[in-house]
Parts: structure tokens; C-alpha cells; sequence
């Protein structure tokens, strides 16, 4: 078992590097996703340079009831070339760190270098995480917090040096955080400066959806996979159902990473982000070669 979870600046770093040195999201196999009685078991199998590895996820929504995480896992690291298994590591630290990570690679592609107005959906895991990242790349001095929960969410602000707000608060935002497990729309997309940028990560369901098509419809909307979005985010499947976004206008994040993108000015920007397996592959690895140094 290798102990403790990746630093968000080096998952930062590994999952920028892995893209620029060609990993392409599209070639791995698709999330096998299993329904059960309580919820679902996620299989998420990847390979990339020289290591293979899976993640099994449990998601299971009744555990908020029971003080239980609604998000468990684990994560096995493979030798690329004999599949000898490595390590075992937390997936529910993984997870965390992950999304977040691979979250700030697109906002530190997308967001003004200025930008330091945030808005926050959520007060649990993912929302501290993001938190975390964004500040890693950009000057951040402002951080608002939206939850449904007043006291649970006025007690997270406090731990990370927020303050609670409200849905409207996005018309101020350089950045919005959507770190939720909402299936409907969290603000009103004609809310959004034309500066902002959007970056939405609570949901791998074709009907579940954080941001409206009004957000989506007036952005540039980049994902980590067009295939892997078009299947699981329901940001992006609703949308194009309701003629708001054409799926020909996705932009992938290998592309915007390694600058193939000319992005248009006066229009925000969305990264809707469903979870891919190359992602825990790549951090995964990272922490391992940094716990045997």
C-alpha cells in the first residue's frame, strides 16, 4: 500500500506532461459502470508509457445519511510491461486529487492570468480539492461559497477562508468551481461574465446535469474526450439534445493543451469533466515514483 495521497502540484504537473508527451484520452477503454442496489461499481482500466492500472469506485448516494463517503475506491498500479501488480493506493484520496488536478490544467489553460474571483458549488471533498488547485494556478483572493446546507456550508468557508454566497454570485466570478452532486442547473447562465471560466465535475450521468444550456450554448466547450462526454455528461448530452451545442464544437484537452486551440474571445469557457481512467493512471504512477525516490 503506498500511504498518504498525491500533492496537487505534482498531479498538476504529471497530468500536463502526460498530455504533451502524446497520451490521447480518446484511445483508452470506456468506464465500465455497474448498477446495484445501493448505487454503483465503476471499473475504470487504463494504460499508458510503462505502467497499466485499475480503479474499482464505488458510488453509493445513500452514504451522506450514514456519515459514509459517497465516493470509495481503490486503485491498483500494474507494471506496464509484465502487469505485475506495484501498489495499491487510496482511490478516494486519488479521486480527490485527480478531478482537481486535471480541473486546474484546463483552467490554467482557459482562465484570464488575472483571474481571482472564484465561486464554488459545494462544501464537501471535491470543492476543498478545487479550492486547492485553482489557487495552485492563479492569483486567487476571493472565494465564494455555494451550498444547500447553510451551516455545513458556512463551517467549510471558514475552513478554507471563504465566505458564503449565492447562485447569483457567478455574475462576478472569473472562475466557477460546479463541485456537486446536483442533477439539475446550479445558476443561470445568462448570469456569466463573458470573461469567465466554468469548470463543472459532479456528474458521469447522461441526465444529470450542474450547468444549464445557456452556459453551455454561449461557451467553448472543452472535455477530456468528445467520446467519453458524449456518452456520460449529461452538461453536454442535454445540450446537444436541446440544439444548444453542436458536438462538432467540442474541443478535447490534449488539443488545448498542447495549443492546437485558437480560442475566441467574448464567449466563456467550459470544461465539463466526467473522470477518465488516464488520469488516476497518471497521477497514480507519479506518486509511486515519488514514494520509491
Amino acid at each position: 500500500m503506498v500511504e498518504g495521497a498525491p500533492s496537487t502540484a505534482a498531479a498538476i504537473s504529471a497530468l500536463r506532461t502526460s498530455l504533451l508527451d502524446g497520451l490521447d484520452p480518446e484511445a483508452g477503454p470506456p468506464r465500465s459502470v455497474v448498477p446495484v442496489e445501493q448505487g454503483q461499481l465503476l471499473l475504470m482500466p487504463a494504460q499508458w508509457g510503462s505502467y497499466a492500472g485499475v480503479k474499482l469506485v464505488t458510488v453509493a448516494p445513500g452514504n451522506a445519511a450514514r456519515g459514509l463517503p459517497r465516493i470509495q475506491g481503490a486503485y491498483l498500479l500494474l507494471d506496464g510491461g509484465t502487469l505485475t501488480p506495484l501498489a495499491l493506493l487510496d482511490g478516494i484520496a486519488l479521486t480527490s486529487v485527480r478531478t482537481a488536478a486535471v480541473s486546474a490544467v484546463a483552467a490554467d489553460a482557459l482562465a484570464a492570468p488575472d483571474a481571482s474571483r472564484v465561486v464554488v458549488f459545494g462544501a464537501g471533498p471535491q470543492a476543498r480539492s478545487h479550492i486547492e488547485a485553482l489557487r495552485s494556478v492563479r492569483p486567487v483572493e476571493d472565494v465564494v461559497v455555494v451550498g444547500r446546507d447553510v451551516e455545513r456550508t458556512r463551517a467549510f468557508a471558514d475552513g478554507v477562508g471563504a465566505r458564503v454566497g449565492e447562485a447569483a454570485d457567478v455574475a462576478r466570478a472569473d472562475i466557477v468551481a460546479c463541485c456537486t452532486t446536483a442533477r439539475t442547473p446550479l445558476f443561470d447562465g445568462s448570469l456569466l461574465p463573458a470573461t469567465a471560466t466554468v469548470v463543472a465535475v459532479g456528474s458521469h450521468e447522461p441526465d444529470a446535469r450542474e450547468v444549464d444550456g445557456s452556459t453551455v450554448g454561449r461557451s467553448t466547450v472543452v472535455v477530456e474526450a468528445a467520446s467519453a462526454a458524449l456518452q456520460e455528461a449529461g452538461d453536454v448530452v442535454l445540450a446537444v439534445q436541446e440544439g444548444a451545442l453542436d458536438p462538432g464544437a467540442l474541443v478535447g484537452l490534449a488539443d488545448l493543451v498542447r495549443g492546437r486551440v485558437q480560442l475566441p474571445p467574448g464567449r466563456p469557457r467550459l470544461f465539463k469533466s466526467v473522470g477518465m481512467a488516464w488520469e488516476d493512471l497518471v497521477v497514480a504512477a507519479a506518486h509511486y515514483e515519488a514514494a520509491r525516490a
